[in-house]
């Protein structure tokens, strides 16, 4: 996978799947009844190593991804946290309500999360490759803004046109932290690092150059700075025919594509030694099939001579039967 990242094209393409460790395992939901909550464990390091490590027991996978989330930066920015079940994650105070000058950065929650890396690290056979991970600045402000998820980041979009030095200065926190955690991440083994961007398609283009190329062309600038040869994946969902833009502007080294993009459409517009991720649709995997079969020889035939790891559009759903993703890897495995 890592010579995928470099430019290498791949005779069988390497795959993960975001999400990939996680609760469509039923490993995952026995760990998880055990220990607790989602964020209890995040934070214990045993249990999100053996998590980051349960789908490449199962599954003949190149890539083993942090069992981790997005929210631990506004977390260790001094935002509380908290998951609900059935109502997703809470983070307070809203910055709505408040500045961010409020907030007490607890930069300590970011331990737990490297020493996950270092466990890790130390069962991975060394042919895998390692994923960390964080969130894109918009898409981390959007939670720390609002203090929840949203449906069109109605609110967090309102407040960048209203206010946009007070969320330039967000965003520059988020930035700032967000290059701190993924080269700590780096230094405790991670050979690769994906920044998720979950809500960049609900932006307008002058938007999206703003809070979305602009502090990922800063991320990934700062990675290749401080830590040479380290690939930083961009995975801008929902950015559609802005998607080219982003290839171009933010410098890094892979795209991620999600199930709206039509491959052809990819193959054209994006450069083509840049390598590309994904991007079958979760609920074909999760229907299987004919319709699957078709959709994955369709995305290695498009993709076919360029540097492509396989991948799902977004994150593999819970109700995804575990012979499908078998049946999946199969059909990447043998090519076209």
């Amino acid at each position: 996978m890592l010579d995928c990242l470099n430019g290498h094209v791949a005779e069988v393409p390497p795959m993960w799947m975001m999400r990939q460790a996680g609760r469509y395992l039923p490993e995952y939901r026995a760990l998880r009844a055990e220990k607790g909550g989602f964020l209890e464990l995040v934070y214990d390091s045993p249990a999100a190593a053996e998590i980051t490590l349960q789908p490449l027991r199962r599954f003949a996978l190149d890539a083993a991804i942090l069992f981790s989330d997005i929210l631990i930066v506004p977390y260790a920015m001094g935002q509380d946290l908290k998951f609900l079940v059935g109502e997703g994650p809470h983070l307070s105070p809203r910055l709505l309500d408040h500045a961010l000058e409020s907030l007490q950065p607890v930069p300590e929650r970011l331990e737990a999360i490297y020493e996950t890396v270092r466990l890790v690290k130390a069962e991975l056979a060394p042919e895998k490759t390692f994923l960390g991970f964080a969130g894109s600045a918009w898409t981390v402000a959007t939670y720390m803004v609002n203090g929840e998820g949203s449906k069109d980041q109605h609110a967090t979009r309102e407040y960048a046109y209203r206010d946009p030095a007070g969320f330039q200065a967000l965003i520059d926190g988020i930035v700032d932290l967000t290059i701190e955690y993924l080269i700590g991440q780096i230094d405790a083994g991670v050979d690769a690092v994906q920044i998720f961007d979950s809500w960049s398609g609900s932006l307008a283009p002058a938007q999206f150059e703003r809070w979305v190329i602009a502090p990922n062309a800063r991320i990934a600038a700062a990675i290749h700075e401080a830590r040479p040869g380290v690939p930083v994946i961009g995975f801008p969902k929902g950015a559609g025919e802005k998607l080219a833009a982003y290839a171009r502007e933010t410098g890094v080294d892979a795209l991620g594509l999600d199930e709206t993009i039509d491959p052809v459409w990819a193959a054209a517009n994006i450069p083509a030694h840049l390598p590309v991720q994904g991007n079958l649709d979760p609920l074909a995997l999760l229907a299987g099939g004919e319709q699957m079969e078709n959709a994955v020889r369709h995305i290695l035939r498009t993709f076919e001579g360029r540097p492509h790891i396989f991948n799902l559009g977004h994150g593999i759903l819970q109700q995804t039967p575990i012979e499908h993703v078998h049946a999946l890897l199969t059909l990447v495995k043998q090519g076209v």
